[in-house]
């Protein structure tokens, strides 16, 4: 196997000293402090950025503001030109964006160019497409007359100010361009905040959306550790924040927000996502069905299902073939275009993956395939099938964020309800059967903001997306 060679633009950009992007440049930090982004495929670091401290975040909220005030008073088409020239700039960047991506998070190539470069093009000029749409209503009110007068209301629409969006690390571009397009489009500016794993790509993205024409100011970029997104979070100065991550953090972030004067927050955070298989799926499709679901991207996806419930029946046989199928991925670098399944993302996210390994063996689960680190630099993992004992087992209730399917059999359609039901969470699940009128009747009493039918994780920029309950 071999890994495709890096491009000179990406060798020169990670050599870069890393700033922050404000006022439409890259800038020096306030603050000597940096952090390491290391390539988690072979443990090596690989750049270095700046750890923001209160100078900057004063200097990035203070921009912010001044681009509000020119940005919201553009006119929709041109805000709108605006994201289909970034989404252009994008496509004929792709291959740059996309190994820097999987540089610094391990995603095989494959998702990176597909998901990372190409899918955030494709929502970029989605909401463009709604730039000359955004409307408000005219109403008539029915107060009383007194002299003969009738009354017209209306409506505006207005864009709510500096935008705080704080990204995860597993698909920092696309889901910073969900929060940056959404902003951008009604008018708003906006101050991305991505993880500390991952901050490479949105510096670079920076860059493309000035040279598409996007005013100074209107978007920034702060690197950093927790703080940052919490000075961002308090700061009288922003009036938006949009985050995505995992549910203690959203809800202190969602706390914070509210304390900072009930500043308007969006949280989509975790779940303990379900997959239930009717007993009519041929074995070969269920298996085929699981892995998409559960193993994308080593399961680093908010929306992959963790809990597989499976009819009795067919539990034997799906494991086994499960297991055969595992044990045939292609495991490897993340740049080797023939790579199936590659690292995942930090070091401590591996070795918390490996606890949730021990804690299985402690309940005395039956770990079917994997179970184990992989013997080789980086942070691998193997790919995990593990048949639960009860419904109270940890692997059925916390979500591992990670390449873990556990198993429960069910007996009847409606225990299979219930199965799904259980827990607190509501972001995503998906049904999988051959009988339509079964799909329609089960999928409204699945509790969850997502249901696919005979697919799971894929998303569309025209579909609603978001959770219920602890999800957000």
């Amino acid at each position: 196997m071999s890994d495709i060679p890096l491009l000179p633009q990406v060798e020169a950009f990670l050599r870069r000293s890393h700033g922050l992007f404000i006022d439409g440049v890259n800038v020096r930090s306030h603050s000597s402090q940096t952090l390491a982004v290391t390539n988690p495929a072979t443990g090596e670091v690989i750049a270095q950025v700046a750890d923001a401290d209160l100078a900057d975040i004063d200097a990035a909220v203070d921009s912010a503001n001044r681009g509000f005030q020119l940005w919201s008073q553009a006119s929709p088409a041109t805000r709108g030109n605006v994201l289909l020239k970034l989404a252009d700039l994008l496509e004929r960047n792709r291959e740059e964006l996309a190994q820097i991506e999987t540089c610094q998070s391990g995603k095989i190539i494959q998702i990176a160019r597909a998901f990372e470069v190409d899918q955030a093009a494709h929502f970029l000029r989605y909401y463009a497409g709604w730039a000359t749409k955004l409307s408000g209503q005219t109403l008539t009110p029915s107060l009383p007359s007194f002299n003969g007068e009738r009354y017209t209301a209306f409506t505006l629409r207005e864009p709510v100010g500096v935008v705080v969006g704080i990204v995860p690390w597993n698909f920092s571009t696309m889901i910073a361009i969900w929060k940056l397009a959404s902003a951008l489009v009604t008018g708003c500016s906006i101050i991305i905040k991505p993880s500390e794993f991952t901050p490479l790509t949105l510096l670079r993205i920076a860059e493309l959306a000035v040279e598409a024409g996007l005013p100074a100011g209107v978007l920034n970029v702060l690197t950093g550790g927790g703080h940052v997104g919490k000075g961002l979070v308090e700061h009288p100065g922003t009036h938006k924040v949009s985050f995505t991550g995992s549910v203690p953090t959203g809800i202190a972030v969602g706390r914070s927000a509210m304390g900072a004067g009930l500043t308007r927050a969006t949280l989509e955070l975790g779940g303990k996502n379900a997959a239930g298989f009717l007993r009519d799926v041929d074995v070969d499709k269920a298996v085929d069905g699981i892995i998409e679901a559960g193993f994308l991207h080593s399961g680093q996806i908010c929306a992959a299902a963790e809990r597989f419930f499976v009819h009795r029946s067919q539990m034997d046989a799906v494991l086994d073939t499960l297991s055969q199928r595992l044990g045939r991925l292609n495991i490897g670098s993340p740049l080797d275009e023939r790579t199936e399944f590659g690292p995942v993302t930090h070091r401590q996210h591996q070795l918390k993956l490996l606890g949730y390994f021990s804690q299985a063996r402690a309940e005395n689960n039956t770990i079917i395939h994997g179970g184990t680190l992989i013997d080789r630099p980086g942070c691998y993992v193997e790919p995990t099938v593990i048949l639960a004992n009860s419904l109270n087992d940890t692997l059925l209730n916390e979500e591992t964020f990670g390449p873990i399917a556990t198993f429960l059999p069910y007996d009847s359609e409606d225990e299979l309800l219930a199965l799904m039901n259980n827990g607190p969470y509501g972001l995503s699940a998906s049904l999988w059967t051959n009988d339509l009128s079964k799909a329609l009747r089960m999928v409204p009493a699945i509790q969850a903001g997502t249901v696919w039918v005979n697919m799971h994780t894929l998303l569309d920029p025209a579909v609603p997306f978001g959770g219920s309950r602890s999800s957000g």
